[in-house]
């Protein structure tokens, strides 16, 4: 029983480089690994017999097995779904084994239905998307835009979807969908889509905002998120420092800052527009606003010393993070750069597929320590991101059910 850790660990270490680094071959696994190239044949004799890795045309070799043959995962062998369910919209992306997208949708969120009737619509929306693929589903991990506790997976703090926080919706999604949904807030799988394939990719410690609807926060340590007991870390929109002790999320929300565009008599429809309009009544306004973030920013600062932060949302760009970067590094002269996401509205979908694929490496063997680096943080490469996340036809909303 003593031999069993160390071979599980060594499979584990191989199969997480090939995932990270393929196509690889034998001999560079062994030096990447430190495995001696007997452990690393056999393993990866294994791995080719399970199904789980096959053999590339890189390289022409007579036989299978000889170390200059590249492997690489068997991507076909399964898929995956990510979802991040906002308050104006849901988005859909599955992928397989390599985290190569296959289908995505993104369509309006049905925001007056009941948790029930969300819960049947967006197990159809899912259905639909994954489509033929159903067959090889290994794992759907579901964004939400609230607080998610994960020992009992409860949902708080989600003002602009209450559905969410009632029970029944979780347990009827999964019943629906024929088995457990991986949950968590929404901005913690926008982070995770950024470490893996965007602005934070080259972070070990990094802090993402979101900022739109609400404002939302990840945090991850040494690559891998920090949720905490009641999953609130990072919320510091919470921080009753503005005016009269209101939370500072009411500033920098979008819901906020139209509200105060409203009181000097312009009304927009999209927050991003204020900070474009060129009306001198609505320079107060966008002072308010930076520095409510900047007091955010500042605090995430002193609580993790981050590598980086990353806005995203869908008034991030219309909120200069060069000029918030410059602006806290007068404050704090240690602090890190702000970047844009790069991956856009598609960062919490994007994560979500990365948190499923962690699901469905851990049922293949894969252990917890080797996650942080997959899989291949180059699976997007020649993805156009912008086409992914062109809105579809709006769905038409669930009927009552009876």
């Amino acid at each position: 029983m003593e031999s069993q850790a160390p071979r599980r660990a060594n499979r584990s270490a191989v199969l997480a480089h090939v995932l990270a680094h393929g196509p690889v071959t034998r001999a560079v696994i062994g030096l990447q690994t430190g495995l001696s190239p007997a452990t690393v044949s056999r393993i990866v004799e294994q791995l080719l017999d399970e199904g789980l890795l096959t053999e590339t045309d890189a390289a022409a070799t007579p036989a299978r097995g000889r170390p200059a043959t590249p492997v690489t995962v068997a991507a076909e062998r399964a898929v995956v779904c990510g979802v991040d369910v906002g308050g104006s919209n849901v988005r859909v992306v599955v992928a397989d084994l390599a985290a190569t997208p296959l289908a995505t949708r993104t369509v309006p969120t049905p925001g007056h239905v009941d948790a029930a009737q969300l819960a049947h619509w967006l197990a159809d929306l899912i259905t639909d998307t994954v489509g033929d693929h159903s067959t090889r589903l290994d794992c759907v991990a579901l964004g939400l835009p609230g607080a998610v506790r994960q020992d009992d997976r409860t949902v708080s703090n989600a003002p602009n979807l209450r559905q969410v926080e009632d029970p029944r919706f979780l347990r009827l999604l999964e019943e629906r969908l024929d088995g457990r949904v991986e949950v968590d807030n929404d901005s913690n799988y926008a982070l995770l889509g950024e470490l893996r394939f965007g602005a934070a990719r080259d972070a070990e410690t990094a802090v993402m905002f979101t900022v739109g609807a609400g404002l939302g926060a990840g945090v991850a340590l040494e690559r891998r998120l920090f949720r905490g007991r009641s999953g609130l870390v990072g919320e510091f929109g919470h921080l009753p420092a503005g005016p009269l002790g209101s939370a500072l999320e009411q500033l920098i929300s979008g819901p906020g800052i139209l509200s105060r565009s409203r009181e000097l008599g312009l009304h927009f429809d999209n927050p991003a527009d204020v900070f474009r309009s060129t009306d001198p009544r609505l320079v107060a306004v966008r002072q308010h606003v930076e520095q409510a973030l900047l007091i955010v920013l500042t605090a995430a600062v002193v609580a993790y010393e981050p590598e980086v932060i990353v806005l995203g949302g869908g008034i991030s760009h219309a909120l200069e993070p060069e000029r918030l970067g410059a602006r806290l590094r007068d404050i704090l002269p240690a602090a890190p750069g702000v970047q844009s996401a790069e991956l856009g509205d598609l960062s919490g979908a994007l994560g979500a597929v990365v948190a499923a694929l962690h699901t469905a490496y851990g049922r293949l063997g894969l252990a917890d320590s080797d996650l942080a680096h997959v899989p291949h943080r180059d699976a997007l490469a020649g993805v156009d991101l912008q086409k992914m996340s062109t809105p579809d036809i709006p769905r038409p909303a669930p009927l009552a059910l009876t």
